[in-house]
């Protein structure tokens, strides 16, 4: 029952994904973007995080 309410679930994602591309490509556009550059953000941090411990964590 799980895997069909999984399934249900990434079927509506799609199709609202769908939808606002295709009504306003505009705003999907922003959207992508603000969801990259939130990952670039935590990518770069953990990146400092990392370099910080390999500097002595001081």
């Amino acid at each position: 029952m799980a895997v069909n309410s999984k399934k249900i679930a990434v079927y509506v994602l799609v199709v609202f994904v769908l939808y606002v591309i295709i009504t306003d490509p505009a705003k999907a556009a922003d959207y992508v973007q603000i969801a990259f550059e939130g990952i670039s953000d935590a990518a770069k941090s953990i990146g400092d995080f990392f370099t910080w411990l390999a500097d002595g964590a001081e």
